[in-house]
């Protein structure tokens, strides 16, 4: 299984922007689906977004439709989530996922996945 790590989150004001990114090794990269969850305190982890292994097509959860965007470098073997005009309600833990035999769609869950990075925070304050 592939080994992933998140960097890149922290505090942001609201309306700022971060980019987070997901180093993966140990695995051939680009048999993977790619995925960003986030958790909040009290809620379950609840998918943001996915990238497949190959074509054009990336999958948000409505909230961060037009704001966040997930792309990868397989390449560099790094995922990253570009996340713009922040807003209160993104703070969460969030967590890279990758996974050998799920298809890209809006509705995986965290039960598709099979790897997983420890997390990176980020909050966002008024």
């Amino acid at each position: 299984q592939v080994q992933l790590v998140e960097s890149g989150g922290g505090l942001v004001q609201t309306g700022g922007s971060l980019r987070l990114t997901c180093a993966a090794s140990g695995g051939t990269f680009s048999n993977y689906l790619l995925a960003w969850f986030r958790q909040a305190p009290g809620k379950e982890r609840q998918f943001v977004a996915a990238v497949p292994r190959g074509g054009p097509n990336t999958y948000y959860t409505d909230s961060v439709k037009g704001r966040f965007t997930i792309s990868r470098d397989n390449a560099k073997n790094t995922l990253y989530l570009q996340m713009n005009s922040l807003k209160l309600e993104d703070t969460a833990v969030y967590y890279c996922a990758a996974d050998r035999e799920a298809f890209a769609n809006a509705w995986l869950g965290p039960g598709d996945f099979e790897s997983w990075g420890q997390g990176t925070q980020v909050t966002v304050s008024s």
